[in-house]
């Protein structure tokens, strides 16, 4: 008797978070729109710049060779890379090479089919100039992968800024790349229809 309460008792929790999820979604849209985000990057400070598992709308971007792109792995964390056009992606591979992937190839034993660019609040892509040509240089070679202390994050990091300094988290890049373009963050869905 006690157990369909629980369950019912679970139930009603869920959906209040995800209502709640969504008014914080509904709150980040509107301020996105009025140019009003947090441009303030402090480590672990930069709630606003997570890529959404909700939907805030039907915009998808057009991937921008440079830009810098992400997916969610499980849920969990995200995986990082540089878009350099033509379906392709310069990603660091878990075993520490640094190769040239298709969307189709960056996505695979990864959730989800989406992949996500860093973008301001008119989402338009954040890019740097020597991104590209960092990311394309880059190829082939080989780091001495380490989740936390030499990841795809610093990668990326390195690629856009040239500095070679530890980027432990996803939250933590988002925090370099705000303070890089002295800009809040967006993580728009990139239109994968178009190639």
């Amino acid at each position: 008797m006690a157990l369909p309460l629980i369950w019912l008792g679970a139930a009603a929790i869920g959906v209040a978070i995800v209502a709640e999820e969504k008014e914080k979604q509904k709150e980040v849209a509107r301020k996105r729109l009025e140019g009003k985000a947090a441009k303030s990057h402090v480590d672990g400070q930069s709630a606003e710049l997570s890529p959404s598992l909700w939907k805030t709308g039907d915009k998808r971007v057009q991937p921008v060779p440079g830009s810098i792109v992400c997916c969610f792995v499980f849920g969990v964390i995200e995986h990082t890379g540089i878009w350099i056009g033509d379906n392709t992606l310069v990603e660091l591979h878990g075993s520490g090479l640094v190769r040239a992937v298709s969307v189709e190839r960056f996505l695979v034993g990864r959730s989800g089919s989406r992949i996500y660019q860093a973008c301001n609040h008119q989402h338009q892509a954040l890019i740097a100039t020597q991104t590209l040509n960092n990311a394309k240089h880059a190829i082939f070679s080989y780091r001495d992968y380490d989740l936390f202390d030499n990841n795809c994050h610093r990668f990326v990091w390195h690629c856009l800024s040239g500095e070679d300094s530890v980027v432990s988290s996803f939250s933590k890049l988002n925090n370099k790349i705000g303070g890089y373009f002295s800009e809040a963050i967006y993580w728009d869905e990139i239109d994968l229809c178009v190639k």
